[in-house]
């Protein structure tokens, strides 16, 4: 190895796992794509591919209440997340899913399937497989990152925001037919949160070691760069 290939590799970033927790509405998916591609990491929303694996079900006439059916064709789709934060895409039995997969039918079913434990677990082994594989590293948002998919990632960080500035954030991202008031827009998030937080398996919870940053009183690129800076100084620290 030549003295200039040396040096650069010790001067490279050292790789990081990022995973990025919270509820709804708190700006992980906007805060998590912006840190990966500023800093030159893979990116993996988590939530897209139990929306993914939902559409899948309703589009094959499992009925998503039932447990046991939903159980059953757990590993029947194939599931295909890109890590390009830039473009992240995901395909469900190559067919592309990003538009349908955000529909008021299938975030109204998402709860019920994403509680299913063979979900999770097939889920789990998915997510922990693609982080596994980016080579410098990666920052992957959901809900249960830290608690159950990367329990020993680099850096855990919890986002939390108020009801109310979160019902206002989601609002703004509905379009059309789907825009709700504030007030219907809020029960549904804590509707949302109360199953997240409450199912057996995996529940949304704060790892005990995650930062947490509440992200009610700052603005997106405030919370982007909070959260650069404390990847950078785990960074450093590696």
């Amino acid at each position: 190895m030549s003295d200039t290939v040396e040096t650069a590799a010790r001067t490279a970033p050292a790789a990081v796992i990022v995973g990025i927790d919270g509820p709804s509405g708190t700006g992980k998916s906007s805060t998590s794509k912006a840190v990966a591609a500023k800093l030159g990491l893979a990116y993996l929303d988590t939530g897209a591919q139990y929306r993914a694996i939902t559409w899948w079900m309703l589009n094959n006439g499992i009925d998503v209440n039932d447990a046991d059916a939903v159980a059953a064709a757990a590993g029947k789709p194939d599931i295909v997340s890109g890590t390009d934060p830039l473009a992240p895409t995901i395909t469900v039995d190559g067919a592309d899913a990003s538009a349908p997969i955000r529909t008021h039918e299938v975030t109204s079913a998402v709860s019920a399937v994403s509680a299913v434990p063979e979900i999770r677990t097939r889920m789990t082994e998915l997510q922990r497989a693609i982080a596994a594989e980016a080579p410098h590293g990666i920052v992957v948002e959901g809900r249960d990152i830290g608690t159950t998919v990367l329990p020993d990632a680099d850096l855990k960080i919890y986002l939390t925001a108020s009801p109310e500035a979160r019902a206002a954030r989601r609002n703004g991202e509905l379009k059309g037919a789907q825009a709700a008031g504030l007030a219907a827009t809020q029960a549904a998030l804590l509707k949302r949160d109360a199953a997240d937080s409450g199912r057996k398996t995996s529940p949304l919870a704060k790892a005990g070691d995650a930062v947490e940053v509440d992200t009610t009183e700052l603005t997106l690129d405030q919370v982007i760069e909070c959260v650069v800076t404390l990847v950078e100084e785990k960074r450093a620290a590696t």
